[in-house]
């Protein structure tokens, strides 16, 4: 593996790193991003000061494509260069995010689906290489099987197509140009690591009538990895199997791309019961271990893993005691053998609007950040804070504390408490009810069904 950020952090002291991040998924229909809703952009100094003071030394970091092309063809490193300059200068090591969710320009007016995706995002990737030359680590996609699964098969973000054949032809319009930009980067950035991530599931029948779509949701879930790394692409694999007969076994040729670090974004989403074909609940009232979940990629595609994202959506103690449960299975996926490289929590400053996946912009916050925001988008430290300080610099998942899960959280974690059985609770502090309150019965996600037409279903 090459060296860079996630394999020299933390060397020597045997933990796994804690690193940083800030969200900046842009939504193109209002023209504004997530780092723009939160103030990340004006306040960037006292935020990148506010992570230092918690002893991190890496992050992921956007650069936001959308307004560094604003025009076609037409670069503005202004932005991009005050951001990472002053964070190669602080002694930061970013792992650049290039492309986050629908983060492309505005002027891409088809997204993911116009044809000249392939042309303007390599040349866009080629450009971040001879400018940024230092980079160690970068993502050149964050999760394309979930975003293109989102803008392609579930028509929640745009171009807002629904079904297999839509969603396949956003892979077939991206993947191959994501693999390109990582055989390029090779040749430009040997030095640095592509850090891969993708999200991190596990699927469960239920019923009887749960089990075929389980199945197949549980083959999917690894397909868009498996293409870009040209393995496992068996043909009688159930969604395989789908993929072929829709017409779009040529993505099982594509040249592979590269990948140094596997990264897995897990949420308690990420794990379904399905009940029938069209019938999911989630979380799952019996999850995985996310032990065992890790140490079922990592074997997979024996690639180093590092978590790439988490969180929850709840007051700071909630998340407090899912940061401590997330760490813990880390830990124990590493004594197991399991090569886990580091651990990112997903954002540092809470995000917006989220609780309509994206489609309003109102500056909702979104109680789900290290640190949480206020009414006056003030940045404030709580248990969540203080539990991250403490494992950034140097104590075991096993030193942090343990918080009782208040609601609707509490319902949300009924599956995974057997993981906690050995804990010693503690009542949350007063002063985090004051934060991260959210109105009673929020959903844990927008639920979304598979629409996968397989004999004649819809």
């Amino acid at each position: 593996m090459r060296s860079g950020v996630v394999g020299r952090v933390g060397e020597g002291r045997g933990l796994i790193p804690v690193i940083g991040a800030f969200e900046s998924t842009y939504q193109p229909k209002h023209d504004i991003d997530i780092a723009e809703t939160t103030q990340h952009v004006t306040r960037f100094d006292d935020d990148i000061a506010l992570l230092r003071s918690c002893g991190v030394e890496s992050l992921r970091y956007p650069i936001r494509w959308h307004r560094v092309e604003p025009r076609e063809g037409q670069f503005d490193w202004s932005d991009a260069d005050r951001a990472l300059g002053r964070l190669h200068d602080s002694g930061l090591h970013p792992i650049v995010d290039l492309v986050h969710h629908t983060s492309y320009p505005r002027w891409l007016a088809g997204g993911f689906a116009d044809p000249r995706f392939r042309t303007a995002y390599l040349r866009y990737a080629e450009a971040v290489a001879a400018r940024y030359p230092w980079v160690e680590s970068y993502t050149l996609f964050n999760e394309p099987f979930s975003t293109l699964f989102l803008c392609g098969h579930e028509a929640i973000w745009p171009p807002y197509h629904r079904g297999l054949e839509t969603f396949l032809a956003l892979l077939r319009n991206v993947l191959p140009a994501v693999s390109d930009a990582s055989r390029m980067y090779q040749d430009l950035l040997p030095h640095a690591q592509h850090v891969y991530v993708d999200s991190c599931e596990h699927h469960q029948a239920a019923t009887a009538a749960g089990e075929e779509v389980t199945l197949l949701a549980n083959d999917r879930r690894f397909f868009v990895a498996d293409v870009f790394l040209g393995r496992h692409l068996d043909t009688s694999r159930p969604f395989i199997a789908a993929v072929v007969a829709a017409g779009f076994d040529d993505l099982l040729g594509m040249p592979p791309g590269d990948v140094d670090i596997l990264g897995l974004d897990y949420y308690a989403h990420c794990q379904w019961d399905y009940f029938a074909w069209d019938v999911g609940v989630v979380p799952s009232a019996h999850p995985m271990a996310f032990q065992d979940l890790i140490a079922d990629y990592c074997h997979r595609y024996r690639l180093p893993c590092m978590v790439g994202e988490t969180n929850i959506r709840g007051t700071p103690s909630d998340r407090a005691s899912w940061f401590k449960y997330t760490l813990e299975q880390c830990e124990a996926a590493r004594e197991r053998g399991v090569d886990v490289v580091g651990y990112c929590w997903f954002p540092f400053v809470d995000s917006s609007d989220w609780d309509s996946l994206l489609f309003h912009c109102d500056g909702n916050i979104d109680p789900v950040g290290v640190y949480s925001l206020d009414p006056d988008l003030e940045r404030r430290a709580s248990s969540m804070s203080d539990s991250f300080r403490l494992a950034a610099t140097g104590a075991s998942a096993a030193e942090l504390p343990a918080y009782e899960f208040q609601q609707p959280v509490a319902t949300w974690m009924t599956g995974f408490r057997p993981y906690m059985a050995h804990w010693n609770w503690q009542p949350p502090r007063p002063e985090d009810h004051l934060l991260g309150t959210q109105p009673s019965g929020l959903r844990i996600e927008l639920k979304i069904r598979d629409a996968l037409d397989v004999e004649g279903r819809a």
